[in-house]
């Protein structure tokens, strides 16, 4: 949208692009660098598909260091889920199946059990929509 907001059904899917382990490369070849390419691939190819619009954005850091990789998904009035410990070659599939299933819902909350594996043992943190009401809350 030309104000700056995301269109009312889409995702964004936020990779922080610095993430790595002590020891790990620096620069484009960081775990969260090659992570963010392959996500953005992976939506480029499923666009095509049809589904929710997903926009992958980099950001320089979402503070899960000690459970990097970690990306963010949110959208408009849904909760927003901060996720960690995924692996940039093994976990695209996962994230967009997690996408997919945090898409067909109209408050982001997923069951437990309907995540995929990573989102279920990943979660770092799950932030409320910005505004709720009170039956919102206690969901």
């Amino acid at each position: 949208m030309e104000d700056g907001r995301s269109p009312p059904d889409e995702l964004l899917l936020y990779v922080c692009v610095t993430c790595r382990k002590a020891g790990e490369p620096e620069g484009d070849m960081r775990p969260g660098a090659l992570l963010h390419r392959a996500l953005r691939a992976a939506v480029n190819a499923t666009d095509e598909k049809g589904g929710p619009a997903i926009r992958v954005e980099p950001v320089e850091c979402l503070s899960g260091c000690k459970r990097g990789c970690t990306i963010a998904i949110s959208g408009p009035g849904r909760w927003t889920y901060v996720y960690g410990d995924l692996d940039p070659a093994t976990s695209v599939d996962s994230i967009l199946d997690g996408l997919r299933r945090y898409g067909a819902t109209a408050n982001g909350l997923v069951p437990w059990r309907e995540r995929p594996e990573a989102f279920r043992k990943g979660t770092l943190a799950r932030i409320p929509p910005f505004s709720l009401t009170s039956s919102d809350r206690t969901s």
